[in-house]
């Protein structure tokens, strides 16, 4: 029943790199490379975004039944670099110089779906994680002035806010006692703690707890369960890189403003 429009993912880098030929060619040329040189060793850099966009609803009724919120999916091309082949560098040929305008968010997936809706959003989301999986392994050749050149594409989820990526993570909605994605933080030990915070768990970590949730090997109760998995409660299904979360910077910046 859930309404969607997409676009496939290559096909839509394909287009993205298109739009972005000239500044490509004109990157080559300032760089001083030499443009029939380089055919091969182009190297993407993908900002993904996902984000509800709030009530969506018909104001006076009459269309579709359909659920009353949507979620966007998008993609930003952050910068693009080459390795010349002999060279042992890259050398970036295009960076995005408005990376989180509006003008260079390019939309991949709308989807009328609440966003805590996990198992939907899963569902509708699926095919583009398996595209994008495929693209991690694959190069992609294309016409770019006048010549075939490979590019390689590597995808960062740094779009997301935080109850996005509580979605993505399988992870308690966020008025959670556990208030981390990347650590077993509770609220109460991060305020008498605002200084030591590291990165403890990965995706695969994430997706091994929810099976010990789904199963339940040692016949727990309910809290003794949620306390085992610190807040994992449903099936994670995208990875997203154990970099700094918000949460952490909330805290780091805790600590320096306590300092002032």
């Amino acid at each position: 029943d859930t309404i969607t429009r997409r676009f496939r993912y290559d096909v839509a880098l394909v287009s993205a790199l298109k739009d972005l030929e000239e500044d490509i060619m004109d990157g080559l040329r300032e760089r001083g490379m030499e443009d029939s040189a380089c055919t091969s060793g182009f190297s993407v850099m993908i900002k993904e975004c996902c984000d509800g966009m709030g009530d969506v609803s018909e104001k006076h009724g009459g269309g579709p039944v359909i659920p009353e919120k949507a979620v966007r999916f998008s993609f930003t091309v952050m910068s693009i670099s080459v390795q010349a082949e002999g060279e042992t560098e890259e050398v970036t040929i295009f960076r995005e110089p408005k990376p989180n305008s509006e003008l260079s968010c390019k939309p991949l997936c709308l989807m009328f779906v609440d966003e805590s809706d996990h198992e939907m959003l899963t569902a509708v989301l699926g095919p583009i994680v398996a595209e994008r999986n495929a693209m991690k392994e694959s190069r992609l050749i294309l016409s770019m002035g006048g010549l075939p050149r490979s590019f390689r594409f590597h995808f960062r989820g740094t779009g997301y806010d935080e109850k996005m990526v509580r979605e993505m993570e399988g992870l308690e909605a966020s008025g959670s006692t556990y208030i981390c994605t990347l650590c077993d933080s509770t609220r109460a030990e991060a305020a008498q703690n605002m200084v030591l915070h590291s990165i403890t768990r990965s995706h695969d970590e994430n997706l091994e707890r929810y099976e010990i949730w789904r199963t339940n090997p040692f016949f727990e109760s309910v809290d003794e369960l949620r306390d085992r998995v610190k807040g994992v409660s449903a099936k994670p299904f995208l990875e997203t890189q154990p970099t700094l979360d918000a949460l952490h910077c909330d805290i780091g910046n805790a600590t320096e403003f306590y300092k002032i």
